[in-house]
């Protein structure tokens, strides 16, 4: 048995629980893997409240929570090769992922480098795969203005400096508290809410090329209306997730934690995650 986070009805962060649930041995091609760190996403809380979000990810109640984790490989499955208990990896499992111990295919995790703690690869199966796949969908390049919403976020931190390493100029949405943060990245920042447009214009009076959108319809609309033509979107796959990983590991890339919370505390978490204005990433300790 192992605790994990749990709901039985769609809600707001009040529905969490936790639960003693049966973790099965590992089977052929899985590992089981013992869990020290397991990410928040945005994504989490809408597929909890349940609605067209819950359906199309396939949520059935009762659930289990999350999709992100690290932690230390405690068995392997007959076949599994090339990874043995004792090692360090960082995964996805959805629905399953916030739980003291899980059980995951083989292509569902990544060995985590030495140079790389549990906070920061506990947070990277969703927010990094989603941050390479907009920068690529985009190719920005050096010749490109590149706009990145919530880009003190999770995804828009991430993105932000990935879309710097193609050589773009880059400008991210941050609130007056980021602001010197994302400066240091090597971005612009400009501030969110009424007026983005007239305060992007001054910034980038030619317009901008693409638009990273981390947080929905009004920093698209505001994009396209200055010329971007481009969205970034869909996922990446695993082999650039372990590259970007390699980058966090050379210290090419920072993913900065906003805090890490015990489970026993998922509420306070979640409320911190849906209140916003966060910078980097949230994270429960187990």
């Amino acid at each position: 048995m192992t605790r994990a986070v749990v709901f039985d009805e769609f809600g707001g962060p009040e529905v969490l629980r936790l639960a003693d649930v049966v973790v099965p041995d590992p089977g052929p091609g899985e590992l089981r893997i013992a869990v020290t760190r397991a990410g928040l996403n945005p994504v989490d809380a809408k597929i909890r409240r349940g609605g067209a979000v819950a359906e199309a990810f396939g949520a059935v109640l009762p659930s289990g929570n999350g999709n992100d984790f690290a932690g230390v490989v405690s068995a392997v499955g007959p076949g599994v090769t090339g990874v043995a208990p004792g090692d360090r990896v960082f995964g996805g499992r959805r629905f399953e992922a916030q739980a003291g111990e899980v059980v995951a295919r083989t292509d569902q995790v990544l060995p985590t480098p030495d140079a790389v703690g549990d906070d920061v690869a506990g947070a990277l199966w969703i927010a990094g795969r989603t941050a390479l796949a907009a920068v690529a969908a985009v190719a920005p390049g050096p010749d490109g203005t590149v706009l990145v919403s919530a880009a003190a976020g999770g995804v828009g931190v991430i993105a932000t400096q990935l879309a710097l390493r193609t050589g773009a100029r880059v400008i991210g949405t941050v609130g007056e508290a980021n602001e010197d943060f994302l400066r240091a990245l090597g971005a612009e920042p400009v501030r969110y809410g009424d007026g983005l447009a007239d305060r992007l214009r001054l910034l980038a009076p030619d317009g901008v090329t693409a638009v990273l959108d981390n947080e929905g319809a009004a920093t698209l609309a505001t994009a396209v209306e200055l010329g971007a033509s481009h969205a970034g979107g869909a996922d990446a796959d695993i082999e650039q997730l372990r590259e970007l990983v390699e980058l966090i590991a050379r210290g090419e890339v920072t993913v900065p934690i906003e805090r890490v919370f015990p489970v026993d505390r998922v509420r306070d978490a979640y409320e911190l995650l849906e209140a916003g204005h966060l910078r980097g990433k949230i994270l429960l300790a187990f």
